[in-house]
C-alpha cells in the first residue's frame, strides 16, 4: 500500500507538470510570418549598419550647428596667481641739474630699486568676436555639405541593405520552392515504390523493378535533405541581415511564381538612368566639398578683422590676508586687423593640392559612370535572357508534367517500363527547377539594376 501511494503521488505530480511542459515547445516553435515589406521594415529599423548611418547624420548636424558658434562672441573666465621669487630692478634716467639726490647723479639712478610684491592675483573675463573673416564664413557652407554627404551615405547604406535583404528573401523563396520540388519528387518515388512493391507481392512485376524503385527512393532522399539544409542556411542569412535571433523560426510568405507578372511588364518600363545613382551623387558632393574648400583656402590670403575685450581685477600683496586685499579693476576693448603677408608658400601649395584632388574626382566620376553604364547593359541583357529562359522553362515544365502522366499511365497498364517512369519523373523535376531558377535569376538581376539606378524604395 505504501508503494502504491508513492506511485500515485508521482503520477499526480507528472500530470500537474504536463501543462507547463506543453507550453515550452509551443512558445519555442512560434513562427514569425514575413513578407517582403515586413522584412525590409525590420532591416531598416534594426540593422546595425543603418543605425550607424543614421547616427552619422545626427553627428554631422551637430557639427554644423557647432560651426555657427564661431560667429558669436567667445567669452571665457580666467584666474591666475603668480609668486614672485626675484623682484624686478627698475632704473630711472633723468636730468637733475644742480639738484643732489642720494643714490642718483646727473645721469639718473645708479643702483636701481625693486618693484612689485610677492603675491600677484588676476581674475576676470575675456571676450573675442570675428568681424570680418571670409575663410570662416566659407567653412560654414562646407559644414552644410558635410550634412548632405552624410545623408547621401546613409541613403547608400539603405539602398545596399534593401538590395541584400531582397536577394536574401528571394534566396529563401528559391530554397523553399526547390525543397518543394525535391519533396514532391521524393513523394512520387515513394508512391511508385509502394505501388511496385504491391505489384511484386502480387507477382505481376519482377524483383528488378522493386529494387530499382527502392534505389530511386534512396537517391531522391539526399536531394531533399540537401534542399532542406539550403533552406535553413538561407533563412539564417536573412535573419542575420534583419538583426534577428538566429534561433527564431521564420516563414517567408510567397513563392517565386508570384513574380511571374514582373518578367514582362517591368522589363519594358525599367529605369536605366543614373540620375539617382548614389555613387555618382557621393562623388558630386565630394567635388562640391572640395570646391568650397578651395575657395576657403584662397580666402586665407585676405585680411581678417576681429574685436577683443576684457574686464579683469588684479591684486598684489606680500601676505595671504585676502580680506585686506585691494582689487583693482581693469577693462579694455580693441579691434585687431591681421594681414597675411608671407607663410613660406604653405597656403599656395594647399590650394594646388586641393585643385589636384578636384581633377582626380572628375576622372574618377567619368570612370565610375562608364562602369555603371556597362553594368546596366549587362543586367538588362541578363533580364532579357532570363525572360527567354523562363519562356522555354515554362513550356518544358508543361511538357515534362504531361510526359510524366503519360509514362505513369503506360506503366500502370503494363505498356511502359519503370525506367521510362523514372526518366520522365527526373525530367519533370529538372524542368521545375529550371523554371524556378529562371524567375530567381530575373528578380536578382532586377534588384541589382534598381540598386545601380538608386530607385530602391524604403
Amino acid at each position: 500500500m505504501k508503494q502504491l501511494s508513492i506511485r500515485n503521488k508521482i503520477v499526480l505530480a507528472a500530470i500537474s507538470l504536463l501543462p507547463s511542459l506543453t507550453c515550452i515547445p509551443a512558445k519555442s516553435q512560434e513562427v514569425i510570418k514575413l513578407d517582403m515589406d515586413k522584412a525590409l521594415e525590420i532591416a531598416l529599423s534594426e540593422n546595425p549598419t543603418i543605425k550607424v548611418a543614421d547616427k552619422e547624420i545626427q553627428k554631422k548636424k551637430y557639427a554644423k550647428k557647432g560651426s555657427y558658434a564661431s560667429l558669436f562672441p567667445q567669452i571665457s573666465f580666467s584666474a591666475d596667481y603668480n609668486r614672485t621669487l626675484k623682484k624686478q630692478i627698475m632704473y630711472m634716467d633723468m636730468d637733475l641739474g644742480d639738484a643732489q639726490i642720494p643714490g642718483m647723479d646727473n645721469s639718473g639712478m645708479q643702483d636701481g630699486f625693486e618693484v612689485g610684491r610677492d603675491n600677484n592675483w588676476n581674475t576676470g573675463f575675456n571676450a573675442s568676436m570675428p568681424l570680418v573673416n571670409a575663410s570662416l564664413w566659407k567653412s560654414l557652407s562646407i559644414s552644410a555639405v558635410d550634412v548632405e554627404l552624410a545623408i547621401e551615405q546613409a541613403r547608400s547604406s539603405k539602398i545596399d541593405m534593401v538590395n541584400q535583404v531582397k536577394k536574401a528573401f528571394y534566396s529563401v523563396l528559391l530554397a523553399n520552392d526547390s525543397y518543394r520540388v525535391f519533396k514532391e519528387s521524393y513523394d512520387n518515388a515513394m508512391e511508385n515504390y509502394l505501388d511496385v512493391k504491391k505489384k511484386y507481392e502480387q507477382g505481376t512485376v519482377a524483383e528488378y523493378d522493386l529494387i530499382r524503385a527502392n534505389v530511386t527512393v534512396k537517391n531522391s532522399e539526399p536531394n531533399m535533405l540537401q534542399a532542406e539544409n539550403s533552406l535553413t542556411l538561407a533563412k539564417w542569412q536573412l535573419k542575420a541581415l534583419l538583426g534577428m535571433d538566429l534561433e527564431l523560426n521564420i516563414d517567408c510568405e510567397g513563392r517565386l511564381t508570384d513574380y511571374e507578372s514582373e518578367l514582362f511588364g517591368d522589363f519594358l518600363s525599367t529605369d536605366t538612368s543614373l540620375i539617382n545613382n548614389t555613387n555618382l551623387k557621393l562623388i558630386d558632393l565630394q567635388s562640391k566639398q572640395l570646391e568650397k574648400t578651395l575657395i576657403m583656402q584662397k580666402f586665407d590670403f585676405l585680411p581678417t578683422l576681429s574685436m577683443t575685450g576684457l574686464y579683469q581685477w588684479s591684486a598684489m600683496n606680500n601676505d595671504f590676508k585676502f580680506k585686506d586685499y585691494q582689487w583693482n579693476p581693469y577693462s579694455m576693448i580693441g579691434v585687431t586687423l591681421s594681414i597675411p603677408l608671407f607663410t613660406g608658400g604653405s597656403r599656395f601649395y594647399k590650394t594646388k593640392q586641393t585643385q589636384v584632388s578636384i581633377d582626380q574626382l572628375k576622372l574618377q566620376r567619368e570612370d565610375t559612370e562608364r562602369n555603371l553604364q556597362l553594368a546596366i547593359k549587362q543586367y538588362m541583357d541578363n533580364m532579357s535572357t532570363c525572360i527567354k529562359q523562363f519562356d522555354a522553362a515554362q513550356k518544358g515544365m508543361e511538357q515534362a508534367e504531361r510526359g510524366y502522366l503519360i509514362a505513369q499511365k503506360r506503366y500502370d497498364t503494363g505498356a511502359g517500363t519503370l525506367l521510362e517512369l523514372n526518366d520522365s519523373e527526373l525530367a519533370m523535376t529538372q524542368a521545375k527547377l529550371n523554371f524556378n531558377q529562371s524567375i530567381y535569376n530575373y528578380i536578382i538581376a532586377k534588384s541589382e539594376l534598381e540598386k545601380i539606378s538608386g530607385e530602391q524604395k524604403f
